[in-house]
């Protein structure tokens, strides 16, 4: 390196301002050789000369097209290195790099659209899957209520991941059971009975299509089913009064299981 005493060159600092890359950088590729600078102050500062600025130009163009800097120094120095194919090596790199980042894109914009309106189908398609009595505001009324809640940030992660397909899987899960628990009803299945706790358990299962739902849960569930009109109706029409029959089940089952039905809680964890 040679020594100067006058005003050529740049110094690190100001060569980091002028390409815009970090005094560390700099001084990393001083350190491996990849870009020196030629030219020494007689107080041992070091300065870029206009030729030291080129090679560091060059080195800032394709470390910015994501080159590697063992790869970046065979393209600077050896002229044996395809450089054409290097360069379309690395647009193929980023093109995957760009696709994999659009379909996170798409991935978080699903999140995002279930996070607020929690069901990603069209009214279309709500009303074919759930048939003609469904009421599309549903989902709307439970983003009001729930919208804080645990249970509607796992609704909302396992909605954005789920096709019309899987949806209607769901939906005839439910319409099984509805049917099980109406023949059960038909059949006088008691509470407590083994066939009534393994009903309250098949519910849970089918309900866990949504969020897991614990026995204190399900209690405070089955009390809405009977409470709130539009479960009531929706478990009327099934049989009329299935919503009280089901809801005498799971106490029953919480019983069974250590919990008072009459203090069981939504957040109880039981």
């Amino acid at each position: 390196m040679a020594e100067t005493t006058d005003g050529d060159g740049l110094t690190v600092g100001q060569t980091s301002a002028r390409l815009g890359v970090t005094v560390r950088a700099l001084h990393h590729w001083d350190e491996i050789g990849l870009a020196r600078p030629s030219l020494r102050t007689a107080a041992g500062y070091r300065l870029y000369t206009a030729g030291d600025l080129e090679r560091l130009h060059r080195v800032v163009v394709y470390r910015e097209l994501g080159l590697g800097l063992d790869r970046i120094r065979a393209v600077i120095d050896d002229a044996t290195t395809d450089v054409l194919g290097a360069l379309r090596a690395q647009r193929a790199q980023v093109a995957e790099r760009i696709d994999r980042l659009q379909r996170l894109i798409g991935g978080l914009d699903r999140m995002i659209d279930a996070h607020e309106h929690g069901l990603l189908l069209s009214i279309e398609e709500q009303t074919e899957i759930f048939g003609p009595r469904w009421d599309p505001e549903g989902p709307v009324k439970a983003r009001r209520l729930y919208g804080d809640t645990p249970q509607w940030r796992q609704y909302a992660e396992r909605s954005a991941s789920r096709t019309p397909e899987e949806w209607q899987a769901v939906a005839d899960d439910i319409a099984a059971l509805d049917q099980a628990l109406g023949e059960a009803m038909d059949a006088g299945v008691a509470p407590g009975s083994p066939q009534a706790h393994r009903l309250v358990e098949r519910h849970r299962d089918v309900f866990a299509a949504h969020f897991p739902l614990t026995r204190e849960m399900q209690v405070c569930l089955a009390r809405m089913y009977e409470d709130d009109p539009g479960f009531a109706a929706h478990y009327d029409a099934v049989r009329e009064g299935l919503a009280g029959w089901f809801r005498r089940l799971v106490d029953a089952d919480a019983r069974a299981h250590g919990i008072d039905p009459d203090t069981a809680a939504w957040d109880g964890g039981r």
